[in-house]
């Protein structure tokens, strides 16, 4: 077993660099580099102190099944929400999606409508304009775009899609640090 580069494998999970486990651990960022490169092998209590920081147990760093992921989601699956004030619809793809890094939706706006509009935040918002025309405000700032067209921005100033064209909107937007 490779005890290095799964220790490295779950430190990257956390986002944690070397330096911030070793911090969290009382141990250099050179001996941790050192771990993961087998080129030192921790004590057990020290084995264990990176273990509880990295949020494992020793029996799952030792087990050899890997957790079942699911892969596919069915359109069945899905959770829609309605705003007819403002005109859109909003279809989760993915269950749950806003616990993990990526948060895809389908968003569609009837003609006039607008998606609410965000305060800033530390997303970051792509977006796959499939069917329309459509504004996006990034502060002071409109942008536009139309099908076919690709969206990406960071959400660090207010923010607001708007539908702009005579007939629906179609997006797919995929969402980071989830604000929906």
């Amino acid at each position: 077993m490779d005890i290095g580069s799964k220790i490295k494998n779950l430190r990257v999970q956390k986002n944690l660099t070397q330096e911030e486990l070793g911090e969290r651990t009382d141990l250099s960022k050179g001996y941790i580099s050192q771990l993961e490169r087998d080129l030192s092998s921790p004590s057990m209590e020290t084995f264990f102190t990176i273990l509880e920081v990295l949020g494992t147990t020793p029996q799952d760093f030792f087990s050899e099944e890997e957790e079942e992921q699911k892969v596919v989601y069915q359109k069945s699956e899905r959770t829609t929400f309605v705003d007819e004030e403002r005109l859109y619809q909003i279809e989760w793809l993915v269950p749950s999606s806003n616990e993990n890094i990526m948060e895809p939706i389908f968003l569609t706006m009837e003609e006039q409508g607008e998606f609410k509009e965000f305060p800033p935040s530390m997303s970051d918002t792509f977006a796959y304009v499939m069917e329309g025309e459509i504004s996006i405000r990034l502060g002071a700032r409109v942008y536009y775009a139309t099908k076919g067209e690709s969206i990406y921005y960071r959400g660090t100033r207010s923010h607001q899609i708007k539908n702009v064209g005579n007939k629906a909107a179609k997006l797919l937007l995929v969402v980071t640090n989830s604000y929906l």
